[in-house]
């Protein structure tokens, strides 16, 4: 994944309105990118995670990012939202805070789509991982093409509600 010149305002602009970037995407034409924002609360949890309200404030603050001085200009489609249940990890931070957690990723030097559990983060520049034959590996992040959380079903829970 090559870097962006956009990332590091976006994730600045996010964070200085209470907000965590999640994901950022740009795709398309350089005429007229394709840019998608998630974000999500540092404090969420189930029923308290990101609003309407929330992603057209972050929406604002980035079309006039965008559109000034040091922005891409007026020529741009943008979309902000949550980044739902199956929530991508992307920066250091999100693997070290979903340690234990199985993640579905794409990454060179590992082949398929493995499912793996985070096992840690000894770096800002590495994740350890055990894949699903059992083996542990450690992977540099900037080899992870994408990686998303995936909810593991739990052997012991039944299937039925609680009233």
């Amino acid at each position: 994944m090559s870097p962006d010149r956009l990332l590091d305002p976006v994730r600045r602009l996010v964070t200085d309105l209470g907000f965590e970037l999640v994901e950022f995407r740009r795709s398309g034409p350089p005429q007229r990118p394709a840019i998608q924002v998630r974000i999500d609360r540092v404090d969420s949890r189930p029923g308290f995670g990101i609003t309407a309200d929330d992603c057209a404030l972050i929406s604002r603050a980035l079309e006039r990012y965008f559109e000034g001085p040091d922005g891409i200009g007026p020529h741009y489609q943008l979309q902000v939202s949550s980044p739902g249940i199956e929530r991508p990890v992307r920066f250091p931070e999100h693997w070290q805070r979903y340690a234990g957690r199985t993640v579905q990723l794409t990454a060179r030097g590992l082949p398929g789509h493995p499912r793996a559990v985070i096992l840690g983060v000894p770096d800002a520049e590495h994740v350890r991982l055990q894949l699903p034959d059992g083996t542990e590996t450690l992977v540099a992040l900037e080899q992870v093409k994408e990686a998303t959380l995936v909810e593991v079903p739990d052997p012991t829970a039944s299937g039925r509600r609680k009233p």
